[in-house]
């Protein structure tokens, strides 16, 4: 990856935590070139990174071995075509984060023929925590497949899946899956003021309970349920908590909620397809 030359397209917040994470990584400032219509953007990137700046994104695809699509769904299309005839002229490979779009629009705004990585990532790559599901079309060689890899590491962790079709599912899970965890975090916090406790004390032992969990379920060889069970006493207050929630049919919820998550998904794809 270090003697590739990479474009973003956009300079938004995912964009910089990915530059970000590659300059920590060691990829050199002038193998990087970001496209964005904001000076004063324009101006924090270059101050932050040391890279180069463009309003020209035609000057970013032909400068790049891979271009990073980072514009919000709703404008891709309208970015994407008037770039057709530069990307066919020098056909980089396109890793597209924008979340709903399909491979078979990228292709039809970009002319047809590409090699394409979507990618869906989510907000945690901010604080170089990510976790990113990646699909490549049948285009992508292996070391193309090696480099988004590899840039999305930059910032978290990052799984292929074998069909598009499953990105709907790490959308549901790894994509929305943040705001899961802060809704409880919020319920825990609030539950716990609610019986006395100070809300300062209660912030931080719900936030860092949260933090401690996870650290534990990585880096233990043993599954979630099982670390659940070791923490489970019979008859104690552990049990008491979770049969309370089963009571209440938490086990239910969680199903449904992925299930509307990816049902969602789909149906976005649908209507930015359209």
């Amino acid at each position: 990856m270090e003697n590739s030359k990479i474009g973003f397209i956009g300079g938004g917040n995912m964009a910089a935590s990915l530059i970000g994470g590659l300059r920590e990584g060691g990829a050199p400032a002038e193998n990087i070139i970001a496209g964005e219509p904001d000076p004063d953007r324009q101006q924090w990137l270059k101050q932050e990174f040391g890279i180069a700046v463009t309003d020209n994104n035609a000057d970013v695809v032909a400068q790049s071995d891979v271009v990073i699509l980072a514009v919000k769904p709703q404008v891709m299309s309208a970015v994407l075509t008037p770039l057709k005839t530069t990307l066919q002229a020098h056909r980089p490979l396109l890793v597209s984060i924008a979340a709903g779009i399909r491979e078979s629009d990228l292709q039809r705004w970009a002319g047809g023929g590409l090699a394409i990585v979507r990618v869906m990532p989510n907000t945690p790559a901010l604080v170089g925590a990510g976790a990113a599901g990646l699909y490549a079309n049948e285009l992508v060689d292996d070391d193309r497949k090696a480099l988004a890899q590899a840039i999305m590491q930059a910032v978290g962790v990052a799984v292929w899946v074998d069909a598009e079709s499953e990105l709907d599912l790490v959308t549901a899970i790894s994509g929305s899956g943040p705001a899961y965890f802060f809704y409880l975090m919020e319920l825990m916090e609030s539950a716990a003021i609610k019986y006395g406790m100070d809300s300062g004390q209660a912030r931080l032992l719900t936030l860092e309970t949260a933090l401690g969990a996870a650290k534990l379920a990585l880096l233990s060889e043993e599954g979630p349920a099982e670390l659940r069970r070791k923490v489970t006493s019979p008859g104690g207050t552990t049990e008491a908590a979770l049969n309370a929630m089963q009571q209440g049919h938490l086990p239910e919820t969680i199903e449904q909620a992925i299930s509307a998550a990816a049902r969602r998904s789909r149906e976005l794809a649908e209507e930015l397809s359209e």
